[in-house]
């Protein structure tokens, strides 16, 4: 906590900001699915230890969400062997033991995370399982628009790359046209968040499919408040034009499922067109808000596309139930996704795409305290030409997730990971809380006005939707 901002925090007790919403409608939601989840778990198993285990888990889920819709006092998180329970325990006392709605927002959502974790850790039959896995599986599913559309493109483009077509451009052509394709690309990754699972608890297969596709990305270019992909762009290619032999990208991994999919899309075309040797992936090592992807999120997106025409004409349980009967994939759609697991997997086994998960991801401060509390991994970081980092939490975690004026510099807002951290810093963030900076002055007043803005409310309402967005880029090498 010594290394934090001083700038106060978004608090649960907050009326007007969306922590509030978050911990009284979303959260008991959450705990409710997961609740559901394990159940089918406990149905579907024959070992009688796995059952009885089960149904421990459900009653300390049923607890927790007793205690969040009662405002009791957050509680110690039990010791389940990994190193981050003390950490969390010391910053707890320090927060003088809050009841839920009158604690930072960050910490109490890492924290309601971090304790459904201990249930499954703490049990010998349940360790390693993902309450969310399921969810992840069936949005994927629901995306196969978006994934068929995005699969032609990036086909049709790394077979133009490779049979060398771009060279029959003059070498200026040729830059201009990387430049449009990195872009494209970054705001690919940046809207994928549409699908972010701890938001869309009511949304249906229809809304889902459209959130994604191209006309919806072209229609939501103009809601980029701030887009600094030029710059990150720039970085990219001044290494490649000065011949370094290790130009590494990292991506700081936000949603599972199609989220995923999308920054696979994205890392492959930065290996296949020379903007980088190695793209290092950073997921979270347990199940956490929801989607974040985890390791085992990324063998199961590749053997889905392994066998592409397996995974979209099997049906769940829920399907077979509604007695649905999916379509199949023609053999030029089944061949194009194919081409992605020959192309991804191969990149991963030659150590071109690695993945590399990290406790302080999951821990319950922001990324302030990266360098003084994770000196490990922010000099691996360091190592990089340019840091993606995915989606809203990974924003709220850069910027502190403290009540900034939206006319804050970015580079001012992250703090020891701005200007000298030794970290480029780019952020791709679809507005989902509060928190925004490095806008132009007024900005937030007009956009307050607009319908659902919050007007006079007191609330930032615009920045709750993910209707909008910023991509922010910070050199720290400079």
């Amino acid at each position: 906590m010594e290394y934090d901002t001083k700038t106060p925090l978004y608090k649960t007790g907050d009326q007007t900001s969306f922590a509030y919403t978050s911990a009284k409608d979303r959260w008991p939601v959450i705990i409710t699915q997961g609740i559901d989840d394990v159940h089918r778990g406990i149905i579907s198993s024959d070992d009688a230890e796995t059952q009885k285990q089960g149904k421990q888990i459900v009653e300390g889920l049923a607890k927790l969400k007793y205690e969040l819709q009662h405002d009791r006092q957050l509680t110690p998180l039990e010791d389940d062997g990994e190193p981050d329970i003390a950490g969390y325990n010391k910053e707890l006392e320090r927060l003088g033991n809050p009841n839920w709605f009158n604690v930072p927002w960050l910490y109490s959502e890492c924290y309601l995370y971090r304790r459904i974790s201990t249930l499954f850790k703490r049990s010998s039959k349940w360790t390693n399982y993902d309450i969310f896995a399921r969810q992840k599986i069936s949005t994927f599913k629901s995306s196969r628009p978006a994934v068929i559309e995005l699969a032609a493109k990036y086909k049709e483009l790394v077979t133009q790359i490779e049979s060398g077509k771009s060279a029959q451009q003059t070498a200026e052509e040729k830059e201009t046209a990387d430049k449009i394709l990195f872009m494209e690309m970054c705001e690919i990754c940046l809207w994928g968040n549409a699908t972010d699972l701890s938001l869309l608890t009511n949304l249906s297969y229809e809304d889902i499919q459209k959130l994604q596709g191209s006309e919806a990305r072209k229609a939501s270019e103009k809601n980029i408040l701030v887009n600094d992909l030029e710059a990150a762009y720039m970085t990219l290619l001044a290494a490649k034009k000065a011949g370094k032999s290790e130009r590494r990208v990292d991506i700081v991994l936000d949603n599972a499922g199609f989220e995923l999919f999308v920054d696979l899309i994205l890392a492959g075309y930065l290996l296949s067109a020379g903007l980088a040797t190695n793209v290092v992936l950073h997921p979270k090592n347990i199940p956490w808000f929801v989607s974040d992807v985890i390791p085992a999120d990324f063998p199961a997106l590749l053997s889905a596309l392994a066998d592409p025409q397996a995974f979209y004409t099997s049906l769940s349980d829920d399907e077979k139930h509604a007695e649905q009967s999916p379509t199949p994939l023609s053999s030029k759609e089944a061949d194009e996704l194919t081409f992605l697991f020959q192309r991804w997997s191969g990149f991963h086994a030659e150590g071109q795409l690695t993945i590399r998960p990290n406790h302080f991801w999951t821990e319950g401060g922001s990324y302030w305290r990266l360098p003084g509390t994770a000196p490990e991994l922010h000099n691996d970081l360091k190592e990089s030409e340019l840091v993606l980092f995915k989606g809203d939490l990974n924003y709220r975690k850069l910027t502190g997730d403290a009540m900034w004026d939206p006319a804050t510099p970015f580079t001012t807002a992250i703090g020891p990971m701005g200007p000298g951290s030794g970290v480029r810093v780019l952020a791709l963030r679809t507005c989902k809380a509060d928190v925004v900076v490095g806008l132009p002055k007024g900005c937030d007043e007009e956009l307050r006005k607009m319908e659902a803005g919050g007007g006079d409310s007191g609330c930032r309402k615009w920045a709750w939707s993910g209707k909008w967005a910023v991509v922010e880029f910070s050199d720290g090498k400079a």
